[in-house]
């Protein structure tokens, strides 16, 4: 919201804006959909599309020519290659994007005000970025954006500003505090179920929005399915793994995983296939969780299990 809030101050004062917004991304691409930066006519910059001297040339393009006068919206693309014509960004990266450019002045107060309320709120509002402007719409998308360019006259970006991708830890041991606090800092709502009664990692836990005594026979039954839901399970011991593994297993998430060894893992795995669990929905599983660094710390731990879930919802 600070990026919203800078903005209504220069607005406040006087000064106009241009807003830059990158309304799709692909590949290696710097700037990545949602992305987002203002140059002012105090000369404050905030925010950003990508850095490099791509940046900075769009940024020379908003001083000299665009902060003068009105405009009307208008898209331009960047290509990230060195033989990418008229649409060279001046990177190599080998990506592209689409940034959107928006005249801002005095009249668009009120509709920053809108933004910066539905922030405050929580507003279950959608915020449209198009060839016709930008507003507010209270239709419902299940994702972060949804976005439609049919070509450089019509174009429209939808972004869901209360959107988070869902995290669920099944235990709330110290592992489960270090990973709250690095998930919460880069985006994931959090989650956290113990079934231990005054654990004082889950009472230091300011992290998670919500923490729930867990009943592990019917945790299923707390967690939704669906493409934005990632779960990791790692309780107090090999039992409760085993339970709570076991009635997760026939639900549909973007990320499943389990901490501990890989003995532990090799041993959980062949019982539950001895007890008539598919292989194949076990290996769907992530076992051992996260990334092989040697970690030692639960800091540790939680960034190499965090790097696994990030590259599952960003790339798989």
């Amino acid at each position: 919201m600070k990026f919203w809030t800078t903005l209504q101050l220069e607005l406040k004062n006087g000064h106009s804006i241009v807003l830059m917004y990158v309304i799709k991304s692909k590949g290696s691409s710097p700037g990545r959909q949602g992305f987002k930066m203002i140059v002012s006519q105090s000369g404050l910059l905030a925010g950003s599309i990508g850095g490099g001297v791509m940046e900075h040339t769009l940024v020379e393009l908003c001083k000299t020519e665009l902060l003068t006068t009105p405009f009307k919206p208008f898209i331009k693309k960047q290509i990230h290659q060195p033989n990418a014509g008229t649409h060279k960004s001046g990177l190599i990266c080998s990506g592209q994007q689409l940034i959107g450019f928006y005249y801002l002045g005095l009249s668009n107060l009120t509709l920053i005000n809108k933004i910066i309320d539905a922030y405050k709120l929580k507003k279950q509002v959608q915020l449209s970025l198009s060839n016709t402007g930008i507003a507010l719409e209270n239709t419902k998308i299940n994702s972060k954006f949804q976005s439609k360019i049919a070509d450089e006259e019509n174009w429209e970006l939808k972004e869901n500003i209360h959107f988070s991708p869902q995290l669920y830890i099944i235990g709330g041991g110290h592992v489960s505090l270090a990973l709250s606090k690095f998930a919460k800092e880069v985006g994931f709502e959090v989650t956290v179920y113990d079934d231990r009664a005054n654990l004082n990692t889950v009472s230091q836990n300011k992290f998670a929005t919500t923490k729930y005594m867990a009943d592990y026979n019917a945790i299923a039954s707390g967690i939704p399915n669906g493409k934005h839901t990632y779960v990791v399970i790692m309780s107090f011991g090999y039992k409760t793994d085993k339970v709570i593994l076991s009635s997760l297993l026939a639900g549909r998430y973007k990320y499943l995983g389990m901490m501990g060894s890989q003995a532990k893992i090799n041993t959980l795995f062949k019982e539950l296939a001895q007890e008539g669990i598919n292989k194949k929905e076990l290996a769907k599983v992530y076992a051992p969780i996260g990334y092989a660094i040697a970690s030692k710390t639960p800091a540790e731990i939680a960034i190499s299990i965090l790097a696994q879930v990030i590259k599952t919802k960003n790339i798989e």
